[in-house]
C-alpha cells in the first residue's frame, strides 16, 4: 500500500524559510497530480500548491511569489520551498498525491487513488 512520507516542518522566525518534502514509498503504481494543503486551528483544509506530473504549478494567492513547488519524479518525491514566513501560515501542512494503479478487474485500465501524508507542524513567530 502506497504511504507518503513528510519532513521539513518545524519553528520559524518572521521571514524564515523551510523546505517540506515528501515521498511517495511502495510499489505498483505511478504518481500524477502532487500537492500541499495546509490546515490552521478552526480552519478548513485550503489547496497550497499543486503541481502535475508535466510540471505545471499551481499556487494560492497567499503564497504566490514566496512559495515554490517542485517535484523529483525518480525520487517520487514532491518539495515545498517556503520563503519569506508569515505568522499567518502557520498551519499543519500535508502533502497530497495522486496515485494511479492498474484495475483489479480490468489491469490494462488505471485507476486513481487520492493519497495524503500524516501533516507536519509549520509554526511561524512574529
Amino acid at each position: 500500500q502506497a504511504q507518503l512520507v513528510e519532513s521539513g516542518g518545524g519553528l520559524v522566525q518572521s521571514g524564515g524559510s523551510l523546505r517540506l518534502s515528501c515521498a511517495a514509498s511502495g510499489s505498483g503504481f505511478a504518481i500524477n497530480d502532487m500537492g500541499w494543503y495546509r490546515q490552521a486551528p478552526g480552519k478548513e483544509r485550503d489547496m497550497v500548491a499543486t503541481i502535475s506530473s508535466g510540471g505545471t504549478t499551481n499556487y494560492a494567492d497567499s503564497v504566490k511569489g514566496r512559495f515554490t513547488i517542485s517535484r523529483d519524479n525518480t525520487k517520487r518525491t514532491v518539495y515545498l520551498q517556503m520563503n519569506n514566513l508569515k505568522p499567518e501560515d502557520t498551519a499543519v501542512y500535508y502533502c497530497n498525491a495522486d496515485l494511479l494503479r492498474p484495475s483489479t478487474a480490468q489491469p490494462w485500465r488505471l485507476t486513481s487513488i487520492r493519497s495524503w501524508g500524516q501533516g507536519t507542524q509549520v509554526t511561524v513567530s512574529s
